[in-house]
């Protein structure tokens, strides 16, 4: 089931909500009223407006019956006049009573969602790197959003709906029963046999409309692909304008159709049920005439109009209840959906006894360290190497060798399987998490940026960072010259992931918004792989102080940037073949040799060349 629960979906379950209709124990119904518990108090008002407002609404239909025979039929003006304005002001009454309790429980409703979206906001937070790779995206965003705004619809609306479809019914077949116990069983007998047949039309509706909200799908589909930044490049690349524009009015038409269909379903059915329910009121006007003129003297016109009226006011609730076992089921499915993350366990956590040192050194050690994201596929076999503060290492290897999940274990974005990393002697796993990443800086050759300033970005590294840090991060990254030609400058918005701006300067943007971090350890993974000769040179040239002093790690493909390495790993299916100096490894041939070859050509004791 994808998304909230609204009541226009339908009356029937789909085969997908069959499949996964919850088991609803005694704990998990528990689990599900723990969260309205704490607005006990609220509810109990909240029922109580709902009784008062169910009352009053049912008044002016049992008024009705005085109007007419005391009013009209015993020509009392007085009567006639006060009994209208009583009716009238019990309308108002109710009408008022119904705003409080739709107040009220519109503020519970929304508390507790609050209160769910933050707790679930907090729990993702804490999932690890693999729970954000293996889940989808959208997926995420449905249960924080839709499934989450359902359980207010639930809270609001289907609870809520249930107690007042009940109290309606209880009400109004008393009052029905005190007038007349004939009638109001004949009223009541009546009321379910024309209720029922709307669930077959319900059915068919619920069908057309499913097949709408797959077309739609199909449409926004379309949209996203085409109308996205690189989807329309593709379109005009390739000239497609009138292929795609084709494609969509055909979905569009079909959709046309299918809108037209689910408008008119069940029109000629409700015609007809129209017009055989007005054989139940017939019908009590019909006994309730005979009675009156042959058996029961008692009985007057106003008495029947009342509970003709009343009967009335009994499709409703009557037809709603049928379908009570559908909303349930929804209800109950969507707790179901939204449990299942709570339960999702935080594959990475703090320690108990977290370790939070004073500073951290930088020295690095990697012990026998093994790890796979999927048990039958290993990333990386026996991994040892030791880094020591203020020095540089240098990752090489083929792509899928491994290098970027080294930074992925040493930034406890994942656990190792096998072995430990260590900070200055300390197993990471025992350091505090967000000392642990306060003090790595990482940049990466995907670089992200928010749909903010320039400010706003460089700001999520260090909020408190003034202007002058600002500019001094920057010119160490070799940008401030760029944002200083800006109309805005510094408040100059990137767009969404910084496609306002060119590769390299994102790419300078974010080391920048690492300088400004100003971390014990900084990792370089393809930092510079976007960045044109003159850029890359300026900024190897601009952070080589701050590198000097830090303990550094450098990922590239390209060599060109790894050269002045104090060691180079050189990894091959997630095991070190080779480490040394970059004369060193020269030396020895084998694979540091045979990449260096593919971008440097022939001389391989020369210094390369940038090409």
């Amino acid at each position: 089931m994808q998304g909230g629960m609204g009541r226009g979906r339908g009356s029937y379950l789909t085969e997908q909500e069959k499949a996964d209709r919850p088991n609803i124990s005694a704990a998990f119904l528990r689990r599900v009223f723990s969260y309205l518990w704490p607005y006990w108090k609220q509810l109990v008002l909240v029922l109580l407006a709902i009784l008062l407002a169910t009352v009053l609404r049912l008044l002016p239909s049992i008024l009705t019956g005085r109007i007419i025979d005391e009013g009209l039929i015993g020509r009392d003006l007085r009567a006639l006049v006060w009994l209208i304005g009583l009716s009238v002001g019990v309308t108002l009454l109710s009408n008022l009573v119904g705003l409080l309790e739709s107040y009220l429980n519109t503020w519970v409703a929304q508390h507790i969602t609050e209160g769910m979206r933050n707790r679930m906001y907090r729990h993702l937070q804490g999932m690890s790197q693999r729970f954000f790779t293996t889940n989808l995206q959208g997926d995420l965003i449905t249960r924080m959003t839709s499934d989450i705004s359902g359980v207010q619809q639930i809270i609001a609306g289907t609870f809520t709906s249930i107690v007042s479809n009940i109290l309606t019914l209880v009400v109004a077949a008393v009052a029905m029963y005190q007038k007349n116990w004939i009638l109001a069983t004949v009223g009541l007998v009546i009321v379910p046999l024309f209720a029922l047949p709307t669930r077959r039309a319900g059915k068919t509706r619920w069908t057309l409309t499913r097949e709408a909200q797959e077309r739609q799908d199909e449409i926004n589909g379309i949209l996203n692909e085409t109308l996205s930044v690189s989807g329309q490049l593709l379109v005009k690349l390739f000239g497609r304008e009138a292929y795609e524009a084709a494609r969509y009015e055909e979905a569009n038409s079909k959709m046309v159709k299918l809108n037209i269909r689910q408008s008119m379903a069940g029109r000629w059915f409700r015609v007809m049920l129209n017009t055989f329910s007005s054989i139940g009121p017939m019908l009590v006007y019909l006994i309730g005439g005979v009675l009156m003129m042959r058996y029961d003297a008692a009985l007057t016109v106003g008495d029947i109009t009342v509970l003709v009226t009343l009967l009335g006011r009994m499709y409703g609730p009557v037809n709603s209840l049928f379908n009570m076992q559908v909303d349930w089921i929804r209800s109950m499915a969507l707790f179901a959906r939204i449990f299942e993350y709570f339960d999702l366990p935080h594959e990475v956590t703090n320690a108990p006894d977290a370790i939070t040192p004073a500073r951290m050194q930088g020295d690095i050690a990697f012990e026998k360290v093994s790890f796979a994201y999927e048990p039958e596929r290993q990333i990386l076999s026996d991994i040892s190497f030791t880094l020591n503060s203020g020095r540089t290492v240098a990752i090489v290897g083929p792509s899928g060798s491994g290098k970027s999940t080294i930074i992925n274990l040493l930034l406890r974005l994942y656990d190792v399987n096998e072995g430990r990393i260590t900070v200055d002697g300390i197993d990471i796993r025992r350091l505090d998490l967000g000392f642990l990443r306060r003090n790595i800086g990482l940049v990466t050759q995907d670089t992200y940026l928010f749909n903010a300033t320039i400010r706003e970005n460089l700001l999520y590294a260090k909020p408190d960072a003034t202007q002058d840090e600002l500019v001094t991060a920057c010119q160490k990254a070799n940008i401030h010259a760029f944002i200083d030609r800006l109309p805005d400058r510094y408040d100059t918005q990137v767009g969404n992931r910084g496609l306002k701006l060119s590769g390299g300067e994102k790419q300078r943007l974010s080391i920048a918004r690492v300088l400004l971090k100003d971390p014990a350890v900084v990792v370089f993974d393809e930092a510079t792989s976007s960045l044109d000769s003159i850029a890359e040179s300026a900024i190897q040239q601009a952070v080589a102080p701050m590198l000097a002093q830090r303990t550094s790690i450098v990922i590239a493909h390209r060599l060109s940037t790894i050269l002045a390495a104090d060691e180079i790993l050189v990894l091959q299916q997630g095991r070190i073949v080779q480490r040394g100096t970059h004369h060193a490894l020269l030396a020895q041939g084998g694979l540091y040799a045979q990449l260096y070859e593919t971008q440097f050509g022939d001389d391989l004791r020369g210094e390369p060349h940038v090409p």
